[in-house]
Parts: C-alpha cells; sequence; structure tokens
C-alpha cells in the first residue's frame, strides 16, 4: 500500500464518510453504491466486511479503488494486513490491533481511525496517533444492536476537546443529522441511510447539502 500525504489532507477537510456494510449488501451491490456517489459527495469510504475470507475483501478492494481512481480515500475495517495491500489505511474498533502497532505495519503515511464511545477513549487513541475517531453509535442502529445509543452530550464533549476529525456514527439519517451538528459535530458516517436508499444519487446529494459547511 503506497497512499499518499495528500489522502491525509483529503481527510481533514471530509464530512460525508460512507460506510460499505457486506452485511446489508451483497458486493455488487456495493460497488454499485460506488459507482453512484464517488466523487459525487462522499468524501471517504470504507468496506466493512466481518465474515468475508482475505480473498474476497482483497478482490473487492481493487474493484473499489478502480472505481474511485484516487479521487478520495479508500479505508478497510479492522484487518489490518488486508489495508497494507489495497487500503489506504484501517478502521479500528477498541479490541482490535493497537494504533502503534497498526502504524508499524502500515506505515506513517496511512489513515488509521479508532472507534470510541467515550471522551477518554477518543482522548487515548488521539495521543496514541490516530487520524481520525469514529464516535458513537449515535442512535440505534442495526450495525450493532446491543448498543446503547449515545448521550448526545457525550458528543459535545468530543467535540470540544477533540483536535482531530471526529465522525459521529450509527444510526444517522438525513432528518436526525441536525441533531448531531446541534451537538457541534459536523462529519458523518453513514451506512443504511445511503446504501438502501431508493435514489442512492439523490441521497448522496441532499447529504452533500446537509454538511455542507455553508449549511
Amino acid at each position: 500500500m503506497k497512499p499518499t500525504t495528500s489522502k491525509k489532507r483529503l481527510l481533514r477537510s471530509s464530512r460525508l464518510y460512507l460506510v460499505l456494510d457486506a452485511g446489508v449488501n451483497p458486493y455488487r451491490k456495493l460497488l454499485d453504491i460506488l459507482r453512484q456517489s464517488a466523487g459525487r459527495g462522499v468524501d471517504i469510504v470504507q468496506l466493512r466486511d466481518k465474515k468475508g475470507t482475505a480473498r474476497d475483501i482483497l478482490a473487492f478492494s481493487r474493484l473499489a479503488r478502480k472505481i474511485i481512481r484516487g479521487r478520495i480515500p479508500y479505508i478497510i475495517n479492522d484487518r489490518v494486513d488486508l489495508a497494507r495491500l489495497a487500503a489506504d489505511g484501517v478502521h479500528l474498533g477498541q479490541e482490535d490491533v493497537p494504533i502503534v502497532a497498526a502504524k508499524k505495519i502500515l506505515g506513517s503515511s496511512a489513515i488509521i481511525g479508532v472507534s470510541c464511545q467515550t471522551l477518554h477513549a477518543a482522548r487515548q487513541a488521539q495521543t496514541q496517533g490516530a487520524d481520525y475517531i469514529g464516535f458513537g453509535s449515535v442512535f440505534k442502529t442495526l450495525t450493532k444492536p446491543r448498543r446503547r445509543p449515545q448521550d448526545l452530550s457525550a458528543l459535545k464533549k468530543v467535540a470540544k476537546h477533540i483536535r482531530i476529525p471526529v465522525f459521529a456514527i450509527g444510526g444517522i439519517t438525513r432528518s436526525s443529522a441536525g441533531r448531531v451538528q446541534e451537538a457541534g459535530i459536523y462529519r458523518m458516517a453513514v451506512c443504511r441511510d445511503i446504501c438502501l436508499a431508493r435514489d442512492v444519487q439523490r441521497a448522496v446529494a441532499e447529504w452533500k447539502v446537509l454538511l455542507s459547511p455553508d449549511a
């Protein structure tokens, strides 16, 4: 993997983070969604596949990066080994490979994101060198059905104290985005509200307007 530092610059200006979840759509549909959204308002994209084989994830990633053509960062969830081969970075959970170890494997130019549910965890991730935080679940979500939604006051604290980009995640829709923005977070990670939309391009366009700095 040879991502350039420009991908990190793109990250700093990113607002809409698309999660392509293989548990929500099959690969073929995910690639179609990516074709409709890359370059049209989505700023960063992640493949989330908890059950896929290494071969399948690598094959998907090669196709995804052809679609993206370097326009936006491409992230793989959890799998540092596969991110090294076929992505611009990795997104880690609290139980995954430590940030320091991931940096040694991927190199300093790779993007490393971390899921956090508390301000303490977000501060730790920032101190250890994470490039961004995924904070949530903000609302009830089918992706993490057993996780209790966050109190929005936690979002306010994170917005106040964390300097690296923070993407709110978890059950966020176009109709609920305003509540997240009121808490001071203007970056959001979205899965089903785009991936299950009847009109993907329209959904992305509406998200782009919602998350515009001038909105």
